[in-house]
């Protein structure tokens, strides 16, 4: 079995691979140039508002060293885990009429173990806020 990455018919010369070579040295050249041009030739007036850090225009409060609740996280990863199975419903959006009956007991033993896994963080009391 051939593998045929980046060629041209059979031959296997490094002339096929010259346009992806000189592509990639001209975009390395480009963002270069750039960097060191904007290095150059931009503003340079350092002043007491510019040197501190920028917290999306809100006024700094505090030290952003402080401790956070474990809750966040928490809620945070859950985000993750339910967005991520969300994600699986899209290929069964679009072929469900090939999947046919299988398909849709597959996505509906899918749906209840979401649920399942849902009404279990409920119970647990995982997105309850006060403690």
């Amino acid at each position: 079995m051939q593998f045929f990455f980046l060629q041209v018919a059979n031959t296997n010369n490094a002339t096929n691979y010259f346009p992806i070579a000189l592509q990639l040295i001209f975009a390395v050249g480009l963002i270069a140039t750039i960097i060191v041009l904007s290095d150059y030739l931009g503003p340079k007036r350092k002043t007491s508002d510019k040197l501190q850090n920028f917290e999306s225009g809100i006024e700094i409060k505090g030290n952003a060293r402080q401790p956070m609740a474990i809750k966040y996280f928490l809620v945070a990863i859950l985000f993750v885990l339910f967005d991520v199975e969300v994600i699986f419903f899209y290929p069964y959006a679009v072929n469900f009429k090939e999947l046919g009956k299988e398909g849709f007991i597959a996505v509906a033993m899918f749906v209840g173990l979401f649920v399942a896994g849902f009404i279990y963080i409920i119970k647990k009391g995982a997105l309850d806020w006060e403690d």
